[in-house]
């Protein structure tokens, strides 16, 4: 056969296999035989075929739901696909007419050739086209958003930049999470990376492409290029694929969006590779057939043999991405074994039955072999697709030896002896059920517990008086019904009776007590606790007690020897593949696509195997981060929440090759970075990393200028206060103040300054009156210093509660706690007492005179400015935070969530940037997490009720408050994953809004939800900006400690949620 009629028969088998989806997609019929023969019957025209599968249902009984499965996924090679054009020319087909069901049947038909026949472009290539473009103006609308939404970059290059060694991320532009979850899982083949960056195109469409395919394939493969070169040595955390997600776009037109199927995109994706790298191969060939490297990587063959009416037939056929189905079934086995087997099989080995089925056999399995999970199912009711959220396990490493046609006679016996196996097996479980639920009524016990029981009722205590006769009715003990005695007559009631209690009248009528379950429903103390035989001899005692002992006793042995039964068989069938002839074909898991969210929205995010590491990695757009088989369990198999995994890639653990470093053919040395690319990728990424760090150039020298300005004004108030101390009185005129923190010296009138020349003339009070003889100014001031020091010292040391901080009330307390050096103690009490509002008496003045004087003396190398006025201001950081703090729980208190968030935001950012220099440097920061946990909570619930309006305006006031407050915010929560508690917040505040996806709601709701979902579901960790931080009042050192004693105070008298 030559090579133009094996691309020929290529194209034949793709058209085919494009008919049978169609045909699949309109009729609903899974049986391949049959849409095989309605096309032979019809000779390819496709409203022939229908008319004929229409025909044949209608006279034949419909197949058992549960045994087929329709899934969404477009592009499914064996399953039918649900188009996303289903709201328009909308045909109602809930009733009987079946002219409705003919013209659906033939607009559906109408619609689909008609396309394909005006722009050649697939109804599934559309689908991509309506993604990708909305991926692109999501990415232009980027640009043009404000602060507060999500996808911006971080200005802080370095925030940006890659860790040594680290893999690269991609940047999500616009719900294309899918795009970067599939791109890395391929990436990290080594062999697939190789290839694509040792492409080159052909060298006659170097100038010109011929045709549509080279137009877009080949810039792609060059876009790819770029990219994988990028992710190989980029100097950035990571890169932006906007121009390979352009190409896409580029390459179909259409104006829709949603987002994107994982398994689509990777079908597609792998089309295009396998076109470019066919056009090269095809020009390389020397007479021979051309191999194509991405057939020969992704591709397979099985073999479909079977019966169809009576008649025997094998046919070969080739298989990328193999659909399995998941709703059913436990684990990967259990898929596969299903996905083999279609239809009747019992005709296979049987020459008179005229049952129809095939069975599927591998003959070559690709390197890498890749299964779609079939995660959605179409409702028919609802007229949605719904995901399947089962749980499904799968292995890290998978033996395919039982499915492959070498091994079909011996898979087929050891499948009868399973089937064999499974059949006892059913019916030990049933006997074993008869045991541990006994009886005949709807409560069902365990045997062996009903002759326990039995045993204990016969061998209590026997009373012999009925349960209600030894209870005293004059004082009934619990309450709890109507008294039963009879009413007294008139006569024997004082004059009074009548207003306690009916003279005369039914039961019902009487007055029932009222009912005290804690204190009136004791039992008398010689009341039996259980019931108890009246009447029962010792010889009667003796033989049922022995009866029901030896019962007991066969019960539970006849349990214990069912259930060893059991447990025996499931370990046969365990091991019914595990002999080495059933090992020899070992395929590893290399990644694990994952979906979080419903049908029609979520998030995608991948788990890589780095076997050079021997760990697990989390793909998540820019975030990379080790990970482990634990939580790719967890995330994965499904059934634990809206996650699972949707598509799973293996690799030929025979075929090291795959996964293999290359190293330099002279050196020996395994290649890295840069050293991996081709020369001109090689100066691709050298500009790339250049522009980045001439970024970083650019941002170290702007913060430098910042620096260098916010130091100004301090070294001219320095520079101003270093003139020679005159030991007269120094007028305002004469001498300028020496220039100290807000909170340590302000204009006289304020409460701090008034609270400070207190305290410094309390010290010197002290230290005078210690003093036995009059001393200089010079020793009343150490003496001062001390006392003054004592009595901080005293409070630095004091275990006090939250509401009486001290650190708040003087900044010497905050320097003690954190070990200040003595030096910036020294000084800092210095300049408090060279505070010229000390005061108006001789004394003070001396004092504050000598303390000026004594600052002026310390020289450069004696105290250090720079940490001198590092520590100060990181006391005003702690009391910036302090503020912050108390107001965002003044404003929580007061339910007042909106103004609160933020407030509660900054307060914990900055408080976790005191507490990393030391434990008292800051707040409690579980108490603040708590409350910024709340706040968040508590806006989502009230965004949640603004949308269940239903009200236009609510609706967007709920979404707003949902896009510009709480979704910036989940990353702050997410970023710490040992923080369970803000974790499950997230997932709560998620599942509220995924619980919408499957109630009735209008379309606009329906379009404001879909958009929104994709942002609330992003998983990255990457802290993006969002509001500035709140411009904040300025208190006095009384006032804050008051206001936030106040707010503390409030919180302890505060019960706990305990979430």
């Amino acid at each position: 056969m030559t090579v133009e009629q094996n691309v020929l028969q290529q194209h034949s088998q793709k058209h085919q296999q494009t008919l049978l989806n169609q045909l699949r997609e309109v009729t609903g019929t899974t049986d391949v035989q049959l849409l095989q023969q309605a096309l032979q019957v019809s000779n390819g025209d496709l409203a022939e075929a229908v008319a004929f599968l229409t025909e044949k249902n209608a006279k034949v009984p419909q197949q058992d739901e549960t045994t087929y499965y329709q899934t969404a996924q477009i592009g499914n090679d064996r399953y039918i696909s649900v188009g996303s054009q289903a709201d328009t020319n909308v045909i109602d087909l809930t009733g009987d007419d079946k002219d409705d069901l003919q013209r659906a049947i033939a607009l559906s038909l109408e619609e689909s050739n008609r396309a394909f026949r005006e722009t050649g472009i697939t109804d599934e290539e559309q689908a991509i086209s309506r993604v990708l473009e909305a991926s692109i103006a999501e990415n232009k609308a980027s640009l043009k958003r404000t602060h507060t939404e999500v996808w911006s970059d971080s200005p802080n290059p370095h925030e940006r930049k890659r860790l040594e060694n680290c893999p690269v991320g991609l940047k999500n532009v616009g719900n294309t999470c899918w795009f970067s979850a599939v791109i890395q899982s391929l990436f990290n083949l080594l062999e697939f990376q190789r290839l694509v960056l040792h492409y080159s195109p052909p060298a006659r469409v170097q100038d010109l492409p011929r045709n549509q395919k080279e137009h877009r394939n080949l810039p792609f493969m060059q876009e790819l290029r770029h990219l994988f070169s990028l992710m190989v040595g980029s100097k950035r955390k990571y890169v932006d694929p906007s121009r390979a997600v352009e190409i896409l776009k580029d390459a179909f037109k259409s104006s829709d969006s949603q987002q994107q199927d994982v398994s689509e995109f990777t079908h597609k994706l792998l089309d295009w590779l396998e076109d470019a790298f066919q056009m090269k191969a095809e020009e390389d060939r020397e007479g021979e057939k051309p191999k194509n490297p991405m057939v020969e990587l992704f591709y397979g063959r099985f073999l479909a043999v079977g019966v169809l009416e009576g008649k025997k037939f094998e046919n070969s056929e080739m298989f990328g991405q193999y659909p399995l189905q998941v709703n059913g079934f436990k684990d990967l086995h259990e898929c596969l074994e299903a996905a083999m087997i279609e239809g009747e099989i019992e005709s296979l080995h049987s020459e008179n039955s005229a049952k129809s089925g095939q069975e599927h056999w591998f003959t070559e399995l690709p390197p890498v072999l890749t299964f779609e999970l079939s995660r959605f199912e179409f409702n028919q009711a609802l007229g949605r697709p719904e995901k399947i959220h089962n749980k499904l396990e799968f292995p890290a490493m998978l033996y395919m030896d039982r499915y492959m046609d070498r091994n079909r006679d011996i898979t087929r016996i050891k499948r009868e002896e399973i089937r064999r196996l499974k059949e006892h097996l059913t019916l030990l479980q049933q006997r074993l059920e008869r045991y541990l639920s006994y009886g005949s009524g709807p409560k069902r016990f365990p045997l062996a517990d009903v002759l326990q029981y039995a045993m204990e009722f016969a061998s209590s205590k026997p009373v012999c008086t009925s349960p209600v006769e030894d209870i005293d009715t004059t004082a009934p003990p619990g309450g709890t019904t109507a008294q039963l005695q009879p009413a007294p007559s008139t006569a024997d009631q004082g004059p009074s009776s009548s207003l306690e209690a009916p003279a005369v009248g039914p039961l019902s009528q009487q007055r029932v007590s009222i009912h005290k379950p804690f204190t009136q429903s004791r039992l008398p103390p010689d009341l039996p606790m259980h019931p108890a035989p009246r009447h029962i001899t010792e010889e009667e005692l003796r033989v049922l007690e022995g009866c029901l002992h030896r019962w007991r006793s066969e019960v539970e042995n006849d349990t214990r020897d069912l259930q060893a039964s059991i447990s025996r068989i499931h370990r046969t069938i365990e091991l019914m593949y595990s002999d080495k002839t059933m090992m020899q074909v070992p395929y590893r898991l290399h990644a694990v696509l994952v979906h979080e969210g419903q049908a029609n929205a979520g998030h995608y995010w991948a788990y890589i195997y780095n076997p050079h590491h021997r760990r697990w990695m989390k793909y998540n757009d820019i975030s990379v981060t080790k990970s482990s088989w634990e939580e790719l369990v967890r995330d994965s198999f499904g059934g634990y929440r809206n996650a699972s995994a949707y598509c799973l890639m293996y690799i030929n653990d025979k075929k090291p090759f795959l996964i293999e470093e290359e190293f330099d053919k002279e050196t020996g040395q395994m290649l890295s970075g840069l050293d991996k690319l081709p020369p001109d990728l090689k100066e691709y990424v050298k500009e790339d990393n250049h522009l980045f760090q001439k970024e970083l150039e650019e941002w170290d020298a702007l913060q430098a200028r910042k620096a260098q300005q916010e130091k100004l004004p301090a070294s001219l108030a320095a520079s101003m206060s270093s003139q020679p101390m005159s030991t007269e009185p120094a007028g305002p005129e004469t001498a300028a103040p020496q220039q100290d923190p807000e909170y340590m010296e302000q204009p006289a009138p304020t409460d701090d300054s008034k609270h400070l020349k207190e305290d410094m003339e309390r010290a010197i009070s002290r230290a005078a009156a210690e003093q036995e003889e009059e001393r200089s100014p010079e020793a009343l001031l150490a003496a001062a210093i001390k006392v003054e020091y004592t009595r901080l010292l005293r409070f630095a040391q004091e275990d006090t509660t939250p509401e009486k901080d001290y650190r708040l009330q003087h900044v010497i307390v905050y320097f003690i706690q954190n070990q200040a050096p003595k030096k910036i103690l020294e000084r800092t009490l210095l300049m408090q007492f060279a505070d010229r509002n000390l005061g108006f008496d001789e004394r003070c003045k001396n004092i504050m005179k000598v303390a000026r004087a004594k600052l002026d003396l310390i020289k450069p190398e004696e105290v250090n400015m720079e940490e001198y006025e590092m520590w100060h201001q990181e006391y005003r950081n702690f009391r910036e935070t302090t503020i912050f703090l108390m107001i965002g729980l003044e404003l929580f208190q007061k339910r007042s969530y909106v103004e609160a968030l933020m407030y509660l935001i900054y307060s914990y950012q900055y408080n976790r940037e005191l507490l990393s220099k030391g434990p008292y440097r800051g707040h409690d920061e579980e108490l603040i997490a708590h409350n910024r946990r709340e706040c968040l909570l508590r806006l989502n619930e009230h965004a949640a009720a603004l949308f269940e309006s239903g009200e236009e305006p609510e609706v967007n006031s709920g979404l707003s408050i949902m896009n510009e407050l709480v979704v910036p915010c989940i990353p702050l929560l997410l970023v710490d994953e040992m923080e369970e508690k803000d974790m499950v917040a997230v997932e709560d505040m998620r599942n509220r809004w995924c619980s919408y996806l499957g109630q009735e709601m209008e379309p606009h709701l329906q379009e404001k939800l879909t958009d929104f979902l994709p942002k609330l579901l992003d998983c990255s960790t990457e802290i993006k900006s969002f509001h500035d931080p709140p411009k904040l009042p300025s208190y006095s050192t009384l006032e804050l400690c008051e206001r936030f004693s106040r707010v503390m105070s409030s919180l302890s008298r505060t019960p706990a949620d305990g979430r």
